[in-house]
Formats: structure tokens, sequence, C-alpha cells
């Protein structure tokens, strides 16, 4: 379907034009018709499927300019998803009066509350903020609100913030819709759509298969002292447009980076241990592609949209399943084709069977194929070279 066939307000119809938006994503087909009437949803949906657009293009279209009460909340674990959300949905409302601002941590109140004062139509918060704006704001009103999303709750639970989302939940009286999305339905959350959700529709669109299929899952078995050498050799002779290279730990992140700037002009290095106003410079900065190579932690693994990105490197392999479906994710946005490219020390063999029989994956090895191939197939080749094969810690 293409959103020239939905009937869209014409400043809405022009900014995804602008965008360059024509077809809807399947999560955006599948949801479009219960937002727009009011349903309460849940979305199962695999990274970069067009979720935050599939909340904002309806949040956009429902919202009553004339109003300047607060219409729209978007709950999310963490700063740069807020600001990622609030730029998605200014560049759909860019043309109209709807006013949309991100609240959360590390910035200052008195300025989030001039904001607050001067009338937003839909606010983006991650919890702890919103909880202190709701006991010391003056100027935040939750009483007009008529959609609620909860965005990337499994993360929220993950994060420790689920007594914070129930609080806030229980602080909303009026009748409003409630759209939650999650990559994973843990019992937490299965309760939470018991308790707080009316009979709602649920939209599962990842199937068995929970790693983005639009990617290559390459993977090079290595010993551990040789992976810089590796990871020059790989970045070196393979074709790419933007990186991110994935390690565990904060020291792992800016001991890489030393190691690596001299070697490569355009890098940069982040993770949780970073002043923020530091790490939204270097997302920005990133999203804008003034920087081709970005070592990170998981902090850049979760839900954030890069469309230039490529390739993702897992310079180490993550501790959790759950965290190779996000990273890899990074470079499978909205179907695109990408290459998510691991590297495999003895001691990731266990945890790499694991991955390829959680997410189904076909892998491609890179160089000699261990001896016990995780993935007991003849995928690959022995004597294959990283070109000819590249064809198509705590945050």
């Amino acid at each position: 379907m293409k959103f020239t066939e939905l009937d869209l307000k014409p400043e809405l119809d022009k900014a995804l034009k602008k965008i360059g938006y024509t077809d809807l994503t399947p999560i955006q087909e599948a949801t479009f018709e219960s937002i727009m009437n009011g349903e309460d949803l849940v979305g199962v949906a695999e990274t970069g499927s067009g979720k935050t657009s599939a909340c904002g293009i309806p949040i956009v279209q429902n919202v009553d300019v004339e109003n300047k009460a607060l219409q729209a909340l978007v709950l999310v674990p963490t700063r740069e998803l807020a600001l990622q959300y609030v730029d998605e949905i200014s560049k759909l409302s860019s043309g109209s009066k709807v006013q949309t601002f991100a609240i959360f941590g590390g910035f200052p109140m008195p300025i989030q509350e001039e904001k607050l004062k001067q009338g937003v139509h839909v606010l983006v918060a991650t919890p702890g903020r919103l909880i202190d704006c709701i006991y010391k704001s003056k100027h935040l009103s939750l009483k007009g609100i008529k959609t609620l999303v909860l965005d990337e709750a499994d993360e929220m639970l993950n994060m420790g913030f689920w007594d914070d989302v129930q609080f806030i939940l229980s602080c909303i009286m009026s009748e409003h819709q409630t759209l939650l999305f999650s990559a994973t339905m843990p019992k937490e959350i299965e309760k939470l759509i018991e308790g707080f959700l009316d009979s709602p529709k649920k939209i599962v669109l990842t199937g068995t298969r929970k790693a983005p299929q639009s990617l290559d899952h390459c993977f090079q078995s290595i010993k551990h002292h040789d992976r810089n050498k590796h990871l020059l050799d790989y970045l070196n002779n393979t074709k790419t447009e933007q990186v991110i290279i994935f390690c565990n730990s904060r020291h792992a992140t800016a001991d890489l980076y030393k190691e690596f700037k001299s070697k490569f002009k355009s890098m940069d290095f982040i993770h949780g241990g970073l002043d923020q106003n530091v790490r939204t410079s270097i997302f920005n900065r990133f999203k804008q592609g003034k920087v081709k190579y970005m070592i990170a932690t998981d902090v850049a693994g979760r839900g954030l949209d890069f469309s230039k990105v490529t390739h993702v490197v897992n310079y180490d392999m993550p501790r959790e399943l759950e965290n190779y479906t996000h990273r890899s994710g990074r470079a499978g946005r909205m179907g695109r084709k990408g290459t998510a490219f691991s590297f495999i020390t003895p001691r990731d063999r266990d945890l790499l069977k694991r991955v390829i029989a959680h997410h189904e994956i076909t892998p491609v090895w890179i160089g000699e194929e261990p001896k016990d191939n995780p993935s007991d197939s003849s995928s690959g080749s022995k004597d294959s070279s990283p070109r000819r094969n590249q064809k198509r810690n705590s945050r």
C-alpha cells in the first residue's frame, strides 16, 4: 500500500513525500487502521521494521493543533531513542503547527519546563525524567492524552524502569489508547498488557525468524590476540558506507579507538560513560554521515536508525542472544541489504551455536571454518577471502 492511498492531511502528505516515504512497511500497513481508530495495540516486529513512523504518522494525523494540551505521550528507555523519536515526528509534522518535544535526564529542567509551559502536543520521555516532571512541573498535565506509546517495552524492563512505567500508566486517568511495541514478550509485559490495555489487537511480524533477514551473517574464526589485525584487514578490504563496531565494554571501546584512530580519518567512539552532550553530538554526526566508523557499546545497539549503515562488526560477540538481533539490526533498517560480521574465538563457540539456531541464520564463513563448525552446514568456503565473501560491556 502507498501513503497516497491514505486520506492524510495535505501537510502530512507533503512531509512524507519530502522524506521519501512512498510505500508502507508491513508493520505500518498492519497497524495504521487500528491506531487511527483509537484501538489498543501490541506490536511485535523485528528491529528496523518502521515502528517509529508506524506510530508517528497516525499521531501527527490525529493531533488537534487548535488544542494546546498534551495529546500523545511516548515512553522510551533511552535519551538517544527519545531524540530519534522527536526527530522523526518533527519531520512528519514539518509544515504543520504540531509541537513535539523530548524530556530526559541530563538536560536542565528549567529549559524543559519552559517548553512545557509554551505547549506541547506530542511529548517523548524517558520514565525517570517524566516522573520528575509529574511531581515537580507546574505545566505538565496528562489529562488530555489520547494516545500513549510504550516503545521498546522489553528494554525498559531490562533497564529496571518497570515500576516507573506502571506508575506512569496509573497516572493517566483519561480515556486513551495504548500502543505497546516490544521485540520480545516476557511475562512482566504480558501482565502489564492484561492490566492496562483494553482488548488490544496483536500484530506479530517476526514469526520464528528474529534476526533481520535482509542481512548477510558472516563469521570469522580467530584467536583472541589476532583480533585487531583481522579487523584492520576486514575494514581495508571491504566496501562499506558506514560501519558500527561493537565491543562489550567501555574500556575495550576506548582502547580500540586509540589503536585505530590514526589508521582511519573518519572514526569516533561512544559508550554510556560519556557526557550526554558528547553522546548526542557523536550520534548526530554519525547520522549525518560525517563519521564513517563508530566504535560503540550496546548503547548504540537498540532501536536507533542509522540509514547509511551497511556493516555491523561484532568485535566482541554479544553476551546475550537478543543483543545479536539488536546490533545486527543497525545494518538492516527497513529491509535494506547489509552485513553483520562477527569475530569468533574458541570461547564464543557455544554462544554462536545458540545464535545460529535461535535466529535461524545461514552463516557465511570468512576464511577457514572451525573444525567443529557450529552451523553444521556447508555454507562458506575454507579458502575464501574476505574480499570474495563480501558480495553483496556494559553500556
